[in-house]
């Protein structure tokens, strides 16, 4: 499969791979922060959906190959450092859309909350589905 131009103008890192956020195009909301190498990207492009590369497995990841909540990518852009790609996405398998691993709706679910000790995290959004539910035709 020829790789584009295109590719050879993103920053990739010393491991070959960019930061990627997707975002939810219908809402704005961003739903994840992933890492994509060329080939990533190449077939992101090529089949209309976020193809991510695994750092913890070293191959690439066909959101929701395991969990069946997908992304269609609508929109792909790179910022102006050449060095972080943003998919404006799609998410796709259940309603309302999960994007997360742990169920919920983004993985940028817990907020930060000022106390006297010096501040906590805490959840912020539901469980919109159990992943041991999500997860379990994969195992």
């Amino acid at each position: 499969m020829p790789q584009s131009k295109f590719l050879n103008q993103v920053k990739w890192d010393d491991k070959g791979l960019v930061p990627v956020i997707a975002q939810e195009q219908s809402t704005g909301d961003v739903l994840m922060f992933a890492w994509m190498n060329r080939e990533a990207l190449q077939k992101t492009v090529e089949l209309g959906r976020a193809v991510y590369f695994s750092r913890s497995r070293h191959k690439l990841w066909f959101k929701g190959e395991e969990s069946g909540n997908v992304q269609t990518v609508h929109d792909i852009r790179l910022d102006c450092d050449n060095d972080v790609v943003l998919l404006k996405v799609t998410q796709s398998g259940h309603d309302p859309s999960i994007a997360c691993h742990t169920g919920r709706h983004a993985c940028f679910y817990k907020q930060y909350q000022a106390t006297n000790e010096g501040g906590v995290w805490v959840d912020a959004e539901p469980v919109l589905q159990n992943p041991e539910t999500m997860y379990a035709k994969t195992k």
